[in-house]
């Protein structure tokens, strides 16, 4: 990268290249100062309305700077003849701030190089311009070279509009000072930096305008290098390099001071327009590769949903085989059992002596379901603890009812109803609400068919909290009120206990 040389004014009718002072180790940035301005009146100025007058106002960052310019609306275009003073050197804003320009500034926000206020040996300058926009307001700021496309961050001076002054006043919408920054940002290492003692020989102002559009030359080169000018615009870097070249041969010839301006500028000039071909290629680039991967983010988002939309369909008609093929053994399970039931009824029906007296038969009839009660009270007393009641023979599940083992056990209890036609189950669930209960019951209902329980014989209901057990002022009673209970009853085993049954009341005495 080419070191960025500094000038600035001395006191007097010449022009001397100072000492810089040291700088700290590693990269310096040239955009160090950042100045947050006060809002920036615009001015309307009317068509072909005369000549009016408007000052200019020094910044915090350049608190002595003033001027005064005279704005005249011409058809086609409005004039500026601006004067500044006390526009003293800008490196002293940084060493790579090497001349001032003066920007317009529409309501809108816009910005627009007007040209570069170059201030003489007594900070004086005087700039007479031209811009094709009727409504502006007037900035001016340090810049590393004159034709930059943006203003930096370092204003120095603004317009301040007099009671005089003819033309509709207007507020800048987007405040300049919060305008995009950074495109003039470059790194360079101190060591590249030369360092000129004081000892160097003063210059005529000629020869030093000369020398300063130099180095705004060599800084807009390196600027446009830093940021890939080298890549995307090559052709017109080259051609800046080359004129950059000639100018600086002509000052090493001592030619005339403004044959070097002209190339100097020519070369500044060259090397933005590049540094613009590069960054709008770079932009064209980002979007080309943003766009490149928001198609293939799309298209893999779009495999992915295809897989899982895939696999899921694979795995439900898996589920749905399986599902029937549960059933089909159910079915086939349950009609073995029917059968079974029915050969034994058969056989039983033949072997059957003829039907007692009504007496003995009631007798023997209820002395066949208290056998057959107790015979399945001891049968679900293996899989659970159960208790015969007048409901019929109740078996309780702790919470939702399908806790721990208790879906497999369920198995054995599905088992014994589908082995004796006419047994009926009632799934009774509780819980702190109604719809909770409900969906415990039907889980153990779905359980139970599942395992073999005819469908038909087997309901759900749920109670909520309307029948609890123990209080529900504690934890401990609520969770035992947390409960599903299996109901098992029908003709075949009764509708009395085993421990119910007539006592005699006559006197033992």
């Amino acid at each position: 990268m080419k070191a960025i040389l500094i000038c600035c004014l001395a006191s007097g009718c010449s022009a001397a290249l100072w000492a810089q002072a040291p700088v700290p180790s590693g990269s310096q940035p040239i955009y160090r100062v950042t100045v947050v301005s006060r809002n920036l009146e615009a001015v309307n100025y009317e068509h072909r309305g005369g000549p009016t007058s408007i000052d200019f106002q020094g910044t915090v960052l350049l608190p002595h700077a003033k001027g005064s310019a005279v704005v005249e609306s011409h058809r086609g275009s409005v004039a500026i003849d601006a004067k500044f003073d006390h526009l003293e050197p800008p490196t002293r804003f940084g060493r790579e701030y090497l001349t001032y320009v003066l920007w317009a500034i529409s309501p809108e926000g816009k910005p627009t190089n007007l040209g570069e206020v170059l201030a003489d040996s007594s900070n004086h300058a005087h700039l007479k311009v031209t811009t094709n926009l009727q409504a502006f307001g007037l900035i001016v700021t340090a810049e590393p070279y004159y034709s930059v496309a943006v203003p930096s961050d370092v204003v120095v001076a603004e317009n301040l509009i007099r009671p005089d002054t003819i033309g509709a006043r207007e507020q800048v919408n987007v405040k300049y000072e919060l305008m995009p920054r950074g495109q003039y940002t470059l790194n360079v290492p101190p060591q590249q930096l030369h360092s000129l003692g004081a000892e160097e020989p003063k210059l005529s102002y000629d020869r030093y305008e000369a020398v300063l559009e130099l180095y705004q030359a060599e800084n807009a080169i390196a600027i446009a290098k830093s940021q890939g000018a080298d890549q995307y615009a090559s052709d017109s870097l080259a051609k800046a390099k080359a004129l950059l070249v000639q100018a600086q041969d002509l000052n090493a010839r001592k030619s005339d001071p403004h044959a070097i301006v002209s190339a100097a500028r020519e070369a500044a000039q060259m090397a933005e327009d590049a540094r613009t071909i590069a960054v709008k290629r770079q932009a064209e680039e980002r979007k080309a590769e943003e766009l490149q991967r928001s198609a293939e983010k799309s298209e893999l988002l779009q495999r992915r949903e295809q897989e899982t939309a895939r696999e899921q369909a694979q795995a439900q008609a898996a589920q749905a085989q399986a599902d029937e093929a549960a059933e089909a053994a159910r079915i086939q399970q349950a009609r073995a059992q029917a059968a079974e039931a029915q050969a034994r009824a058969t056989q039983q029906a033949v072997l059957t002596p003829p039907p007692p007296p009504p007496q003995r038969q009631i007798t023997a009839t209820r002395d066949s379901e208290r056998h057959l009660r107790a015979q399945l009270l001891s049968q679900l007393n293996g899989s659970f603890p159960t208790l015969d009641t007048p409901r019929g023979l109740v078996i309780t599940l702790a919470g939702d009812g399908l806790r721990d083992e208790n879906a497999r056990r369920l198995a054995a209890v599905a088992s014994i109803v589908a082995s004796h036609p006419g047994l009926q189950i009632r799934v009774e669930g509780y819980a702190d609400t109604q719809p909770l209960s409900s969906e415990h019951a039907q889980a153990v209902r779905k359980a139970l068919v599942a395992r073999g329980a005819p469908p038909s014989a087997v309901t759900a209901i749920g109670y909520g909290d309307s029948r609890p057990l123990a209080s529900n002022a504690t934890a401990a009673g609520r969770e035992r009120n947390r409960r599903v209970e299996v109901v098992i009853y029908g003709p075949s085993i009764g509708q009395r206990a085993l421990w119910d049954r007539p006592y005699s009341l006559q006197s033992q005495r």
